[in-house]
């Protein structure tokens, strides 16, 4: 849910923040997998929801423990 004084993205915007074209996040709103906002003719899309996909998306490392006695090489 958008705060009150959340910062609205360009789609543009959304995108250098996503590290991607455009293109992407205009496939998300065409598909409805991102929350955004239309004002008039102009699409917004909210800051808290391109960083909830980003956290949606982070896959943690799995910690292995490393064997002992085993040699590289």
């Amino acid at each position: 849910m958008r705060t009150k004084n959340e910062r609205l993205l360009t789609v543009t915007e959304a995108a250098d923040r996503l590290g991607t074209s455009v293109w992407f996040p205009r496939r998300l709103i065409a598909e409805r997998r991102i929350t955004f906002v239309k004002v008039g003719r102009h699409v917004r899309i909210p800051e808290g929801a391109v960083d909830a996909m980003i956290e949606a998306g982070t896959v943690e490392p799995i910690r292995r423990p490393v064997p002992r006695g085993r040699r590289a090489g």
